[in-house]
C-alpha cells in the first residue's frame, strides 16, 4: 500500500496535486519518533483524540497535564491521563484505532500521530504508533485557548446547538476536527482562520478550506467516510460535536478575500457536548 488511501488518492486528483503530495510520500511513512519528535511531545500539556465512545459515536477530545505526561519513545506513545469526567472519551476502550494531535500554538508547531490504542485504564492510554508526522504552520492562531483551565463545570448533552454553544462557534478561530477512514482509522487535525470562520446555518456549521500541502488527509477521509467530530475550546466553554460531513465542492459563500481552494466542508450535527468552565 502506499502513503495514500484511496479517499486522499481521489481528492489530489480531483484538485490536480498528485505531484505536490508526492514530495511528502516519504514523510507519511515514518511509524516512530525521532528524537526532535520525542522532546517536543514531552514538553506538550494538552494532546488532542479522535477516537469511539462506547457507543461508537466518533468524538475529539483533549487531555491535558504537565509537562511530561506524554511520553515517545521508537513507536509507542505513553499518555498519562484520561480525559475528565463527563467527557465522551473519559473511559475510551483499547483495541481500536486512534488519531492524535499535539500542537505548539506560540510557535506554531504541530505534530499528528495515528496508531493503535493498546492500552487504556485510569493511569493512561498506550498507543501502537502506526504513523507520526508534522505539519505545516499555516493558520496556526498563537493565541488559544488549547485546553479546560482548571475543574469541570456543567456538563450537558444534546442533538442540536443551544445559543450558548453558538456562541462559542461563532467567535473560534480555531478548532479541532476529527475524520476517519473504514480501514486506516481516526486523524485528527487542525482547522484556523479569522473569528467567524465557522459558518452555521440552522444546525449545519460550514468552514473553507484554505490551501495548504495538499495531502487531503481529512477531506480524504470524508470522501469514504462522512463521520467527523470538532472540537473547540474557549475560556467559558468546551463545545463537542460529532456528525456527518461532506464535501461542497465549489463553495459560493467564501468572502473573496480568503485565503480558500474554493471548496468548503459542511457538518451535519448529530450530537453536542458542552463542558462550562468554572469561573
Amino acid at each position: 500500500m502506499g502513503p495514500f488511501h484511496d479517499g486522499e488518492c481521489l481528492v489530489q486528483q480531483r484538485a490536480g496535486v498528485v505531484d505536490d503530495a508526492a514530495r511528502y510520500a516519504g514523510m507519511l511513512r515514518r511509524d516512530a519518533f525521532t528524537s526532535a519528535m520525542a522532546g517536543f511531545v514531552a514538553d506538550r500539556r494538552t494532546v488532542f483524540i479522535t477516537a469511539r465512545d462506547s457507543t461508537g459515536t466518533l468524538w475529539t477530545s483533549p487531555i491535558s497535564g504537565a509537562p511530561g505526561f506524554c511520553d515517545a519513545a521508537g513507536s509507542a506513545l505513553r499518555i498519562r491521563e484520561v480525559g475528565r469526567v463527563g467527557d465522551p472519551l473519559h473511559g475510551v476502550a483499547r483495541g481500536q484505532r486512534a488519531g492524535f494531535l499535539l500542537i505548539d500554538f506560540a510557535k506554531r508547531r504541530r505534530l499528528r500521530v495515528n496508531g493503535m490504542l493498546v492500552g487504556a485504564d485510569d493511569g493512561g492510554l498506550e498507543v501502537a504508533v502506526e504513523q507520526v508526522y508534522g505539519n505545516c504552520p499555516k493558520y496556526i492562531n498563537p493565541h488559544v485557548h488549547e485546553a479546560p483551565v482548571g475543574p469541570a463545570g456543567l456538563t450537558s448533552a444534546s442533538s442540536s446547538l443551544g445559543a450558548a454553544a453558538r456562541e462559542v462557534v461563532a467567535r473560534a478561530n480555531t478548532f479541532i476536527l476529527g475524520t476517519t477512514h473504514p480501514t486506516c482509522g481516526p486523524d485528527t487535525s487542525h482547522r484556523g482562520g479569522s473569528p467567524g470562520f465557522v459558518g452555521i446555518d440552522g444546525n449545519e456549521l460550514w468552514w473553507p478550506d484554505y490551501a495548504g500541502n495538499n495531502l487531503f488527509n481529512s477531506l480524504g477521509n470524508l470522501v469514504v467516510d462522512p463521520e467527523a467530530s470538532m472540537l473547540i475550546v474557549d475560556d467559558a466553554a468546551t463545545v463537542q460535536i460529532s456528525g456527518t460531513a461532506r464535501i461542497e465542492w465549489s463553495c459560493p459563500q467564501l468572502r473573496d478575500d480568503e485565503p480558500g481552494t474554493g471548496k468548503c466542508v459542511r457538518l451535519d450535527v448529530a450530537s453536542v457536548v458542552e463542558t462550562t468552565a468554572i469561573s
